[in-house]
Formats: C-alpha cells, structure tokens, sequence
C-alpha cells in the first residue's frame, strides 16, 4: 500500500512538471491587411519626421529645401505604389 502511495504521488508530481513544461500557445499572427496599414503607418510618421527636419533646417536654403522636398515626395510615393501593389 505505500509503494502504490509513493508510487501515485510520484506519477502525479511528473505528471504535473510535464504540464507546466508545455509551451505557451503561439500568439496569433497579424492579417495581411493589418501588416499593410502598420507599414502605412510607419512610412507616414518616417514621411513627416524627414519633412520636419528638412524645412527646419538652419542652413539649407529655401532652393535646398525645395529640391529635397521633391525628392522626398517621390521616394514617398514610389514606397506608397509599393506598398499598395503589395497587397
């Protein structure tokens, strides 16, 4: 009788260390729409914080300024097509 005791309490005590060894379920993953508007998100926020530092610039000329916006405002829309194709 206590050999069948001992020997219970021992399965259950290996029994319940396996259980709590398991892996936590995988967090679930994101849609493809969900992914596409944080890309949108974070290219927009890059696109203002760039804009920001080009016009307050303390050097650059308003010419300078003009020209990088330009640029700026093609990289953005090029990324933008990129992004939309991709969905």
């Amino acid at each position: 009788m206590k050999k069948l005791l001992i020997s219970t309490v021992l399965l259950v005590g290996l029994s319940v260390s396996a259980y709590g060894q398991q892996r936590p379920p995988a967090p679930p993953h994101p849609s493809k729409a969900q992914l596409a508007n944080s890309k949108a998100s974070e290219l927009d926020k890059r696109y203002r914080a760039e804009k920001k530092m080009i016009l307050n610039h303390p050097v650059a000329t308003k010419k300078m300024k003009n020209d990088q916006l330009k640029a700026l405002n093609i990289r953005y829309q090029n990324e933008k097509k990129l992004l939309r194709s991709a969905r």
